[in-house]
């Protein structure tokens, strides 16, 4: 069962309840923590990025330079530089957009969304290379070309693409396979428990320095922009926790992991995106990182009232 954890409080009452589950792991890999269900398996969402990027690695994609490597992991929000990696990928091997087979979608980062709207209708602005996890599917065309896989159908679960990264998933996680669900970019996502997402974090976070699961933890560290966006909550988590790598999943999922193996992972139950960097910040206050200013700003984000401030979203008291 998942417990409460992070409440909006507006004027002294309690408004809301997010509910979910979170797994704490110690520098051994044994949980420290354990708040609700962490052993059934959920779907990581694009938490599964790095691993799918491992894969990637595994099978000969060789990118320029560690913001390559980045992008591919990426839940980009479509500004000019995540677009412009994109389309070097994708040249490099000489692809088109019109073979990425992730849907068409319109920039996260709003000046980037306003920009493509100018002049134009939703249906007509939208692209694929815009769509947030294009960086990984151009990378996926990368590895098909490298090693003469067809690539029309990659999406498919029997391609030999996603055969080998399933693969690699099961191999990280330790979980038994199972049915595959479908990703919101259209491919197959493997289930995986929050306790051994967190143990495939630190399995990444210290790896040995030039192993594909080293080389994805350092890109990622080294390019938090590039995965995220301006302002975006992994950006600002990263940027204030030396040597975290840390990624966000659609639907209330986070995994990090600290360069002594420390790591956590978490759902919230009802996907609310509020929830999630007041519940980061407090989990990453239990474990002992140094505390900033950074921190405290994004652990109790305000709530409005008559444009000022009456409330607060935080982790609840006592939970952690």
């Amino acid at each position: 069962m998942s417990v409460d954890l992070v409440e909006v409080v507006r004027s002294g009452f309690r408004e809301c309840v997010h509910r979910g589950s979170v797994v704490v792991l110690d520098s051994d890999g044994e949980p420290a923590l354990v708040l609700g269900e962490v052993h059934l398996p959920i779907f990581p969402r694009s938490t599964n990025k790095p691993m799918q990027a491992i894969a990637l690695l595994r099978n000969g994609f060789e990118p320029v330079d560690d913001a390559e490597l980045a992008i591919s992991t990426a839940s980009h929000f479509g500004e000019p530089d995540h677009v412009a990696l994109v389309a070097r990928l994708l040249d490099r091997f000489g692809h088109t957009e019109d073979q990425l087979e992730c849907p068409p979608d319109l920039p996260v980062d709003e000046r980037a969304r306003a920009e493509a709207l100018a002049g134009k209708d939703r249906a007509t602005a939208a692209r694929r290379i815009y769509m947030n996890c294009s960086g990984k599917h151009a990378a996926m065309l990368a590895t098909c070309a490298i090693n003469g896989w067809p690539t029309e159908g990659y999406l498919d679960a029997a391609h030999p693409l996603q055969r080998a990264v399933t693969a690699t998933i099961v191999e990280i996680t330790g979980e038994p396979e199972t049915d595959l669900g479908i990703d919101g970019c259209g491919l197959p996502i493997v289930p995986v428990s929050l306790v051994n997402l967190a143990r495939a974090y630190a399995s990444f976070a210290t790896a040995e320095p030039g192993s594909p699961e080293r080389r994805v933890a350092d890109a990622i560290r080294a390019h938090p922009r590039v995965i995220s966006g301006t302002d975006a909550p992994d950006l600002l988590t990263m940027g204030a926790t030396p040597g975290l790598v840390c990624k966000i999943g659609a639907d209330g999922v986070h995994v990090g992991a600290l360069p002594d193996g420390r790591a956590f992972a978490y759902k919230i139950d009802d996907g609310h995106d509020r929830a999630r960097m007041p519940l980061t910040q407090a989990i990453l206050q239990r474990m002992g990182i140094e505390w900033t200013d950074v921190h405290t700003e994004l652990a109790a984000p305000a709530v409005l009232g008559g444009g000022a401030r009456v409330g607060v979203i935080r982790a609840i008291p006592g939970v952690l």
